[in-house]
């Protein structure tokens, strides 16, 4: 038990600025395993996000309660996926060889087209909440956070760990994951979406693994494979892809 326990604080640890037992640390191992938990630090940060919202709405409009459940989850986090989103456009963007790509996300800098998608796709995120039926805003933060770090955990599963070099923290994380972790990471990635109390929410798996599949074919074709960044830009994305899925969704039920 004190060992599970181990391997779910480590995805904490790893994922989020949330303290844990001083006795987690970055065991390659244990952080290897925590790929299972990764759904359920997406509920866990998306209940943040959640309650955030949900309490500041009584105090302050809508959009400023939007805006401060998003900082909420990036402050939780310490901009982990966005910064990985940012890395990937500016690698896709500015990079023609595998080698010149993976050198620049690796670069610590934000270029251009880093700053450029970053700021669109948190605009995006943004303007897709505020468009939400206001009583389905927590439970579709939470959804979609959970839903989306799923779907990046696919990811791993089905396109190989390219970097050689061994001094990336993400790399046994990034590198593989059993078909038993994605079987676990799937009913906390899905859970969220039986409270929807309608079974035409399960359609907007269909989006959001399409947008995984889109970005999963650049990778393969450019990297031959994925990296950290990678699942990064795979979660920010598919979250995305969840919110405007919600908003057509609830325009015809």
């Amino acid at each position: 038990m004190k060992k599970e326990a181990q391997i779910f604080f480590t995805a904490i640890m790893f994922f989020t600025r949330i303290p844990c037992p001083k006795w987690v640390d970055h065991n390659p191992e244990y952080l290897k395993k925590s790929t299972k938990y990764f759904s359920l630090v997406g509920i866990i940060i998306g209940a943040t996000a959640a309650l955030v919202y949900y309490g500041t709405s009584f105090v302050f409009s809508t959009e400023i309660s939007i805006l401060l459940s998003m900082v909420s989850t990036i402050y939780i986090t310490g901009a982990f996926h966005e910064d990985g989103f940012a890395d990937v456009c500016d690698g896709l963007g500015g990079g023609w060889t595998k080698e010149k790509i993976l050198l620049i996300m690796k670069d610590s800098r934000l270029g251009t087209y880093g700053a450029v998608g970053l700021l669109l796709i948190l605009a995006l995120k943004f303007s897709a909440l505020r468009e939400i039926p206001l009583h389905l805003i927590p439970l579709t933060l939470i959804a979609g956070h959970s839903l989306s770090r799923f779907i990046a955990t696919t990811l791993i599963y089905t396109h190989p760990y390219v970097r050689d070099t061994d001094d990336s923290k993400a790399k046994p994380a990034a590198k593989s994951i059993t078909l038993s972790n994605i079987s676990f990471s799937a009913i906390f990635g899905i859970a969220p979406l039986f409270f929807f109390k309608t079974p035409f929410i399960f359609l907007t798996l269909i989006p959001t693994y399409l947008a995984k599949m889109y970005l999963g074919a650049k990778f393969k074709k450019w990297l031959g494979g994925q990296t950290g960044d990678c699942a990064g830009a795979v979660q920010q994305l598919c979250e995305v892809v969840f919110y405007l899925s919600v908003i057509a969704l609830w325009k015809f039920i």
